[in-house]
């Protein structure tokens, strides 16, 4: 039996849930999220938690468990805590800037990069260089801190460009000069 899977995913106050055949909605304090199960696990609603069981044990259906229950964990613990991602940005002259919806990047190209922030998705800036992603999807979550990563990823020999908070850059040396 999954390790995981077997868990039951315990529902917070404030977070509603309810199934409907293979779909699981949940609604709470910052929105509704909803995700689709396979056939091949079965969903149960017991007390304040939900149980999720495989039909059978085939191959496929012991590699859906686990799956099954971390997305039904994140749709409930989306809506009622949310996800945040955390990005830094490093280097002369690159700098960040909300305008409005609209995130805007100097990034030492000629012209700004510009992302627009997806629906249900909130960008902060803090001292030009800091960036943070939050929302109740942690797909969406990460995607748009991917997006936002992959405009200016950290280069070797500097480590100049955007990463993630606390991720280690393994640097290179560089040229050593003809003496």
């Amino acid at each position: 039996m999954s390790r995981i899977g077997k868990l039951p995913v315990i529902i917070p106050d404030g977070v509603e849930v309810t199934i409907e055949g293979q779909k699981v909605t949940a609604k709470g304090p910052l929105g509704t999220e909803s995700v689709e199960i396979r056939s091949e696990i079965k969903i149960e609603k017991q007390d304040n938690k939900i149980v999720l069981t495989r039909i059978n044990d085939e191959r496929k259906s012991r590699s859906l468990h686990g799956l099954s229950r971390t997305l039904v964990a994140n749709v409930v613990n989306g809506v009622k805590t949310g996800f945040t991602k955390k990005l830094e940005i490093v280097g002369v002259g690159y700098r960040a800037q909300m305008q409005g919806n609209t995130l805007n990047l100097a990034l030492g190209y000629s012209h700004p990069v510009d992302i627009v922030a997806p629906e249900g998705i909130k960008i902060a800036v803090d001292q030009n260089t800091k960036i943070t992603i939050t929302g109740a999807n942690k797909q969406t979550v990460g995607d748009v801190a991917a997006l936002i990563r992959s405009k200016r990823p950290p280069e070797v020999y500097k480590g100049k460009g955007i990463k993630y908070e606390g991720e280690h850059i393994r640097r290179k040396a560089g040229k050593t000069g003809k003496k």
